[in-house]
This record gives structure tokens, sequence and C-alpha cells, in this order.
């Protein structure tokens, strides 16, 4: 997918970028493949495979309708080279977008990314997300948390919704729709008052079949969860 044709289907779609949006895409990317070559954020480098596999599809919740230009407050758990958050927070610049992320080498990279691309409202932390979840200023604070290609669900669930408000929406990007992985993960869901509202399913304009899972939360989650960093992964719910 060249830049055109991701303007192109985005026209398509109802979504006009203006020239400073393209122009923030564009520097992205060119960013992403410079700092490619001193730490390891992406195996996609190819301008084509950049636009299709990394913009279009972070921006996937967008188009889906899952996700509105207003200011929410959205995190993003173990972003990377910050999808998919960013490439939303371009084509939404009313998003208040927060990255926690375990690796301060690709922390550093984001704050660079972000000042050369003039986002504002843009918070990023270093850390492990079970710690962040225990603390006041963050559990319970936010309107949707994201996270692509991170865990299964059994595991993302215990990692991601103590973060959400009641009603707040959980967004698991994934390239695969796992049934199993849904059922694995009920006892979780269950234990952390959240449930599924959709496993919506969709494909990227190439074909590459995608889907999202929405989880909302219900109640308020358990004090005891997360639980310490590293057990969510070693012993899932």
């Amino acid at each position: 997918m060249t830049p055109q044709e991701f303007y192109q289907i985005l026209s398509q779609q109802g979504i006009e970028l203006t020239n400073h949006q393209k122009a923030q895409f564009e520097r992205y990317f060119e960013l992403l493949v410079a700092w490619n070559e001193k730490i390891n954020l992406t195996a996609i480098t190819e301008k084509k495979e950049v636009y299709l596999k990394h913009f279009y599809d972070s921006i996937a919740p967008v188009l889906q309708g899952l996700i509105e230009n207003r200011g929410l407050k959205l995190l993003d758990i173990g972003a990377g080279a910050g999808f998919p958050s960013l490439p939303m927070k371009i084509l939404c610049p009313q998003l208040d977008v927060t990255i926690i992320d375990s690796l301060n080498k690709r922390i550093n990279f984001l704050k660079l990314l972000a000042e050369e691309l003039g986002l504002e409202q843009v918070h990023f932390y270093h850390g492990r997300a079970e710690d962040f979840a225990q603390d006041k200023a963050f559990r319970a604070q936010f309107d949707i948390v994201t996270a692509r290609a991170v865990a299964r669900m059994q595991v993302l669930a215990e990692l991601t919704i103590p973060y959400l408000k009641v009603g707040g929406k959980l967004l698991a990007l994934k390239a695969s729709n796992a049934p199993e992985e849904l059922e694995e993960a009920k006892n979780a869901l269950s234990l952390l008052f959240s449930k599924v509202e959709d496993n919506r399913s969709y494909a990227l304009p190439n074909g590459d079949p995608r889907f999202i899972t929405v989880v909302e939360k219900k109640k308020e989650t358990p004090n005891k969860y997360p639980r310490k960093a590293g057990l969510p992964t070693k012993r899932p719910l």
C-alpha cells in the first residue's frame, strides 16, 4: 500500500487527511526506519508494508467505529513502536493517549517521535503493566485500553482491565480469531468482572484477516488484580 493508496482508501471511507496529517505519517515512517537500525522496533520496514501492516492496521478501531475523535483517555499497553495508538492519535488528534512499555529504549524513541510529529496530550511511561495498574493515578482512569498482538486474552485481560473505568472497553487487535482463546479466558474475564461484547472480523485491503475483540468492564476490579509482575503470564487466571 503506497501512501497515495492509503490516503485514497481513507477518503473512500469518509476520512480526508490534511497535508499536516500526511506529513506526520511520512515522518513517522522515516523515524521508524532510522531508529530500527539502532534498536529493534519492527521486522517490517518496507514502505508499502509499513503503511499497510502498521499504519492502516493500527487505525482499524477508528475505521470500525469503535473510537471517535473526542477527548477519550486511551491507554496502549506494550505499544512497542507506538502501534496502534499513535497512528490513531494522528487520525484523531483529540484523543488523550498514554503508552506503557517495558523497554526504556522504545520509550525514548516514542518521546522523540511525539516531539517530531508535534503530538500533544501523549504520555509515555517505562515499566511493567502489572505495577502501574496498582497506582491510583492509572488504575480505573481510562475509557479505552488497546493492545495489539500482546498476549492471549487470558493473560491480556489481567494486564489491561484494571486500568479501565467501569463501562470502559478493552480493544484487543489480533491477526487470528481463536475461539479457544476466548474460551480459555472465560474464568479470567469473570474474575475481573468483564465481558466480551464483540469479536469483530474484517480484512486489510490486501485480504489479510484481522479481528478486534471488544471487552467491557462491568464492575470495579478486585484489588488483588493484577498480581505481581510476571505472574499473569506464568500462572494465567
